[in-house]
């Protein structure tokens, strides 16, 4: 094989996806049609969980350093707040990043192509999939780029290329959604006002919706918001003074310069299947949403992590190919679901009609200021928007229960001590004790290859849910594989060799080809 993984599409999951491979020893090719990365600043928010991921890769700081934190959300009715969220204080005790950091979708691509550089890949650009063939043994791809038409055979090929992707439409899967009503535009321009203040605002009226985020840079903004309807008939000829300026003067947003502006049409789709034998569909190729809640990238992103360990694991000869059937299953669901609340949420924000408008203005900042107002509900949207409740709860990885942790749970940061999400550095399968482990577990552990960590037990490990003296095995995520209170080392052994899990380097050596998968 010419490599082992093709990835088509250098937006950030497609990135994070070969930067990770290539992390983890595995041969990877990316590709792009485009020039370079992006000019425009598209996605925005990169949430907490994401950050994490990050910082197991090395560079959250940067990136943080780089960004605009967000630690507070408002809502605005007809000009009037509605409601006041700060994240800060609920996610402090969740996460080591207490925020969302706006760092634009062009900034980010340029930065995780450096990152990618330094371990030796370069992004080939103005390379597109022409066509692909699954064989017994790999993948045959035939490219299209400045060179002309070339071959590359591969073990596997991920999807990474956007909306139109042209892996999906190559393997004849449906994308099933729709398209909102409204034509919406996006624009970055400098501005002033109250609400220039480094918070994120969302504000709606009888007619119109707008959402502001603040940018690096003395007042710099991302504006979102609606079209008049009479003008979009001719979304391609549009610009900023064809934006409905009202709702924006009643909050006296002050805009002085206009850098950038566009329209666009807001999706809302979920591809039919996300993987075909040996490929793959990740990110906006396989799930496209609204801009609520700022979810889409770091969904795509955190779909790049969680098949980027399992296909190493794969190549490198540590599990069979049968854990690529995880894939799908973990991560279709959340998407699906993510799509119809985001679908939710923003149809009820954007709708027309004179029922829909009253409920807007009317009914939703009453029932949003009580809700809000309960930190139990606080708690329940941040954990939501900063994806740090997705779970793998009931999936062939996940195993046992022990303290509130069950195996396909997200590991539980715990702090003040001894920083448990450190040893994640490691992008390798640990365990982890809290409290006190056996001479009998270290020892299984160290026979088979499992990294232990052991942390004191403390009045904090207990408030995550954690117990004490129990085993967690970690997946290279940060997942809980196995959670076992009884801390067995028979346990351990079961968990993996029932999964084929093989620590330690097989004897054929790292860089031994997987088997081939059976028929699709």
């Amino acid at each position: 094989m010419e490599t082992d993984v093709l990835v088509v599409g250098a937006g950030p999951t497609g990135l994070v996806l070969a930067y990770l491979l290539a992390r983890m020893g595995v041969r990877v090719r990316i590709v792009d049609q485009a020039n370079g990365p992006g000019e425009t600043s598209r996605a925005l928010v990169l949430q907490a969980r994401t950050l994490e991921i990050y910082r197991q890769l090395g560079f959250a700081e940067p990136v943080v350093a780089a960004g605009v934190e967000v630690t507070a959300v408002n809502l605005w009715a007809r000009g009037e707040k509605a409601a006041h969220v700060e994240f800060g204080g609920l996610g402090a005790i969740d996460s080591p990043f207490p925020f969302a950091v706006i760092f634009p979708q062009d900034e980010h691509e340029r930065f995780l192509g450096d990152r990618l550089a330094e371990v030796g890949v370069e992004v080939e650009r103005r390379v597109g999939l022409t066509d692909f063939r699954e064989e017994a043994e790999g993948i045959e791809a035939e490219l299209e780029g400045p060179a002309g038409r070339t071959a590359c055979r591969c073990l596997f090929l991920a999807g990474c290329d956007g909306a139109r992707s042209a892996v999906r439409q190559k393997l004849g899967l449906g994308f099933p959604g729709g398209t909102y009503e409204h034509l919406f535009y996006v624009a970055d321009v400098d501005a002033g006002g109250p609400l220039v203040n480094g918070e994120l605002h969302v504000s709606f009226d009888e007619s119109d919706f707008a959402a502001l985020f603040p940018l690096a840079g003395t007042g710099r903004v991302r504006l979102i918001g609606t079209i008049r309807p009479e003008h979009e008939h001719a979304a391609d000829r549009l610009g900023w003074d064809d934006v409905s300026p009202r709702l924006l003067e009643q909050l006296r947003v002050d805009v002085q310069r206009v850098n950038w502006f566009s329209t666009y049409r807001v999706h809302h789709r979920v591809a039919e299947r996300f993987r075909s034998w040996r490929a793959f569909l990740l990110g906006d190729a396989a799930h496209i949403h609204s801009p609520v809640g700022g979810q889409g990238m770091n969904t795509g992103i955190g779909d790049a992590v969680n098949l980027g360990w399992k296909l190493a694991a794969v190549v490198r000869g540590r599990a069979p190919v049968s854990i690529l059937d995880s894939y799908e299953p973990e991560r279709i669901g959340f998407a699906q679901r993510l799509v119809a609340t985001t679908d939710r949420v923003f149809e009820l924000a954007t709708r027309s009609g004179p029922l829909a408008a009253a409920v807007r203005v009317q009914i939703m900042p009453r029932v949003i200021g009580a809700a809000f107002r309960a930190r139990a509900v606080r708690r329940f949207l941040y954990r939501t928007v900063s994806q740090t409740a997705i779970h793998y709860r009931g999936g062939e990885l996940g195993a046992g229960h022990a303290g509130r942790i069950a195996g396909g749970d997200r590991l539980p940061w715990v702090s003040p001590g001894p920083d448990n999400f450190a040893p994640l550095a490691a992008l390798d399968w640990q365990a982890h004790v809290y409290g006190t482990a056996a001479e009998a577990l270290r020892n299984i552990c160290q026979s088979r290859g499992l990294p232990l960590h052991v942390f004191p037990w403390s009045a904090d490990a207990e408030r995550v849910g954690l117990a004490r003296d129990a085993l967690y095995v970690i997946r290279p995520d940060g997942y809980v594989g196995l959670a076992d209170a009884s801390a067995h080392p028979a346990a351990l052994e079961h968990y993996l060799d029932a999964r084929g899990l093989r620590l330690v380097p097989s004897s054929a050596g790292a860089d031994a080809p997987p088997p081939a998968p059976p028929p699709a």
